[in-house]
């Protein structure tokens, strides 16, 4: 009886200290690396769900008080790996700081995938360019036409940056050590939205990573918003920031000089709390400069000083 009180007093002992450890004592420990994703998030805005990939700083542990930046990297499915693929080597290198990776990612399969981040990462609605792209799209990837007829809608960046802010990152916040940094990065549509982000979300995120961005989307329109307001807004309330700009110098004439407008116009307001830079890299196409981008994305973003 008195060894049984004993070890009833020794547990209540421990869970006392447990929960008393600190603010961190609650967060959860990384999970080991598979394939599957950490989370899943149903989201009531968008009405469908959120897959969540994470990779963890090799000294993260929650038995420390130490808090890292958060970068939320777009298209995470895809681009996730090659991050913390680069984030290792770069790291292991001593050239950049720790930092956490989420990749976001939504749909089940490939025209899930593409569709969702169509509507996604669109700052406004083009039901031409949808009904157009469907047919690309069929024939680059040799779809059944059927498949992916009428599944194209646009114009859904207010709402996917609501659903970040308000149902996805919450959730890294309440269980990771992560401090006030949140950066953001993604390449084509996905750099799109990263720029949109940049224009609307108040300083919300600290850092991106615009990398090809579509600035080419509805005749230009979320383009000509952006350098409207460089040229009307003489000081940006924002917290300090970091912005790198990127484009293949082989992307053609609705890649490359959209993109050096946008760097050239926000380079020119020269703003106080932003450090922005910009980068051609030379002789790569749409689809070979993602990696490349990527990786200079994490050095110009978390590079040691």
């Amino acid at each position: 009886m008195n060894i049984k009180k004993s070890i009833k007093s020794l547990l209540i002992c421990l869970l006392f200290i447990g929960l008393s450890f600190n603010s961190f004592g609650q967060k959860l420990e990384p999970k080991v690396r598979t394939l599957e994703p950490d989370h899943v998030i149903n989201s009531t805005i968008m009405n469908r769900k959120y897959e969540l990939y994470i990779s963890f700083p090799t000294n993260y542990s929650n038995k420390d008080t130490i808090a890292y930046p958060v970068l939320y990297v777009l298209d995470g499915m895809r681009d996730f790996g090659w991050f913390t693929e680069k984030n290792k080597q770069l790291k292991g290198n001593g050239k950049i700081k720790d930092v956490i990776i989420v990749g976001v990612n939504s749909g089940i399969d490939f025209v899930s995938w593409g569709a969702n981040r169509h509507y996604d990462y669109t700052p406004s609605q083009d039901t031409i360019h949808d009904r157009k792209f469907e047919k690309e799209a069929a024939q680059t990837y040799n779809l059944d036409y059927n498949m992916v007829k009428g599944r194209l809608n646009s114009g859904g960046a207010t709402k996917f940056l609501q659903t970040l802010k308000t149902e996805i990152i919450p959730i890294i916040e309440k269980n990771y050590k992560t401090n006030e940094s949140r950066g953001i990065s993604g390449h084509s549509l996905g750099g799109l939205f990263a720029a949109y982000c940049l224009i609307n979300s108040d300083g919300y995120f600290d850092k991106f990573g615009i990398n090809s961005p579509s600035l080419w989307w509805n005749n230009e329109e979320f383009l000509n918003q952006a350098i409207s307001k460089f040229k009307d807004v003489r000081y940006w309330n924002i917290p300090k920031s970091k912005v790198f700009i990127s484009v293949g110098a082989m992307e053609g004439e609705t890649m490359l000089p959209q993109m050096i407008q946008f760097s050239i116009n926000l380079e020119k307001r020269n703003y106080q709390n932003i450090d922005s830079k910009w980068y051609v890299f030379d002789n790569e196409t749409h689809g070979s400069v993602a990696r490349p981008s990527l990786s200079r994305t994490l050095i110009e973003l978390y590079g040691k000083e």
